[in-house]
C-alpha cells in the first residue's frame, strides 16, 4: 500500500512498491492527486480568508474576501491537477526514448507521488507565516525534485544513468510549466482574479 508520508520518511521503499505494480493498474491511483491537491487548497483558503496573516510593524491582520479566496483557490487546485497531468504525460511520452512501453496513468502516478512533499507542506497555509511557508515550500520543492531523481529509475526500471537524463528532461518540462503558470497568473489577475482584501 502506498503511504504518502512514506515519501518523506522512506522514499526508496515506496518507489520499490510502485515498481512492482503492473502498468495497467495505475488507473487506480488517479484519485491520489485529486485528493492530495485538496490539502493545500483547504489550508490556504482558511489561512487567507479566515485566519489571515500579518504584514509590517503594525501587525495588522490581512485577509482576502471569501469570494476572492475561493476563486484563487479553485484556480490553484486546477493548476496543480493540470500540471501533474501534463508532467505525467511527459513522463510517459519521454519513456519511448528509453525503450519503455509505459502508460500515461503511470506517468501521472509517478508525477503525483513525487509531488507529495508539496501537498503535505501546503498544510502550512492554515497559519500563513511568510518566511516559514516560503522556507518550507523551497524545502518541499527540493524534496520533490529529489524524489523524481530517485523514483524514475526505480519505477521505470532503468539504469541510474538513464534515469538521471530522463529525470533532467522532466525537470526541464516542469520549468516550462512554471513559466506558463507565471504568465497565466498575470493574465488571470487582469481578468477578474486579482486578490480582493477585506477592509
Amino acid at each position: 500500500m502506498i503511504n504518502p508520508f512514506g515519501f518523506l520518511i522512506s522514499p526508496l521503499s515506496q518507489w520499490q512498491k510502485i515498481a512492482q505494480i503492473n502498468d495497467d493498474k495505475f488507473g487506480a491511483f488517479i484519485s491520489y492527486p485529486l485528493i492530495m491537491a485538496l490539502l493545500p487548497c483547504v489550508a490556504w483558503y482558511y489561512g487567507t480568508a479566515i485566519s489571515g496573516w500579518t504584514i509590517g510593524e503594525n501587525h495588522d491582520t490581512v485577509r482576502l474576501t471569501s469570494d476572492s479566496a475561493l476563486k484563487l483557490i479553485i484556480a490553484f487546485y486546477l493548476t496543480m491537477v493540470v500540471s501533474i497531468g501534463v508532467i505525467g504525460y511527459a513522463i510517459a511520452w519521454m519513456g519511448k526514448t528509453y525503450g519503455l512501453h509505459t502508460t500515461v496513468m503511470k506517468g501521472i502516478a509517478v508525477s503525483a507521488f513525487a509531488s507529495t512533499p508539496m501537498f503535505i507542506i501546503g498544510l502550512t497555509g492554515f497559519y500563513p507565516i511568510m518566511w516559514l511557508d516560503l522556507s518550507l515550500g523551497i524545502f518541499a520543492l527540493c524534496w520533490s525534485v529529489y524524489l523524481l531523481y530517485m523514483g524514475i529509475p526505480v519505477a521505470m526500471k532503468i539504469s541510474k544513468e538513464q534515469g538521471f537524463l530522463y529525470t533532467s528532461a522532466i525537470i526541464a518540462v516542469c520549468c516550462v510549466i512554471l513559466m506558463c503558470i507565471m504568465g497565466g497568473s498575470v493574465i488571470l489577475w487582469d481578468n477578474g482574479f486579482m486578490p480582493v482584501f477585506t477592509d
